[in-house]
């Protein structure tokens, strides 16, 4: 295995600087998130876990520039995010509802491109390179209710790409998939993080995936939700799922951060205490 990645110049590419939101006002008011600042620094990818409820769907609206946060300001290269930014991409986890279904794979990617700045030939070397990239070159003509759910994410996957973006959010993009299939994926993003040196802040409430694929992870506290904790991942790249997963720091960082989330939430998934155990 080689090396891990170098880490990101010295300028974050987003700042998120004493964000809080809250839901309503006066004494019925919810505070869903509560000061929450960190950094993603150019071709980092970071994961945010947390317990259910933390605000992690809260903090993303913002972050896309689809709400304004109460308090606070984000920033993407340089400048203050007040309305969707341009460069930003986004992948959900209901990739079945995301996609278009009257439309074929390679429209459903192009349809993040209409109403740019790009030629017709330009657009189509996109869409192809953007399929490419997630290894559905001969699937352009189908439409996605012909395709496995994964086959459907990795168009959702495509679509971003195609829109050449600076950060990608992914908001548990691999939740509802199979175990196998997700594992798949997870390498894909990475493979594609590689060669695409694409910047990606990932959500996820999947211990192990946390760890899997991220330079470093944040922990949410419960809501209102603050960075509870900000760990590094040292892990060698490129990652595989057998031999990293049975390194001595791969264990000693998934329990690590299973028991933060049991700190900030103890009544969690039961899914965690395995992680723990091990």
């Amino acid at each position: 295995m080689t090396s891990t990645h170098p880490p990101g110049p010295s300028t974050p590419l987003l700042v998120v600087d004493d964000v809080g939101h809250s839901y309503g006002e006066g004494p019925n008011a919810h505070r869903a998130i509560d000061r929450l600042s960190f950094t993603v620094n150019a071709g980092e990818f970071v994961s945010i876990v947390g317990p259910s409820g933390a605000g992690k769907t809260t903090l993303l609206r913002i972050l896309a520039g689809l709400m304004r946060p109460t308090r606070g300001t984000v920033s993407l290269s340089g400048a203050v995010v007040d309305s969707v930014p341009p460069g930003m991409a986004m992948v959900f986890q209901d990739y079945s509802r995301s996609l278009l279904p009257w439309l074929t794979v390679g429209k459903n990617v192009a349809f993040s491109l209409r109403g740019d700045d790009h030629t017709p030939a330009e657009r189509r070397e996109l869409v192809e390179e953007s399929i490419a990239a997630v290894g559905l070159v001969g699937h352009e003509h189908r439409y996605p209710w012909q395709l496995s759910g994964g086959m459907q994410q990795r168009v959702a996957i495509a679509r971003a790409l195609a829109y050449q973006p600076t950060l990608l959010l992914m908001d548990e993009p691999f939740a509802s998939v199979d175990a196998q299939t997700r594992a798949g994926l997870e390498d894909l993003v990475l493979r594609i993080r590689d060669r695409l040196e694409v910047t990606i802040l990932f959500v996820t409430h999947d211990v192990d995936e946390s760890v899997y694929l991220a330079d470093r992870v944040l922990v949410l506290s419960r809501p209102p939700s603050t960075v509870a904790a900000e760990l590094l991942v040292p892990l060698p790249s490129p990652r595989d799922q057998i031999a990293t997963k049975e390194l001595a720091e791969f264990v000693a960082l998934r329990s690590q951060v299973a028991r933060l989330i049991q700190n900030v939430d103890p009544a969690l998934d039961p899914r965690l205490d395995d992680a723990v155990a091990s």
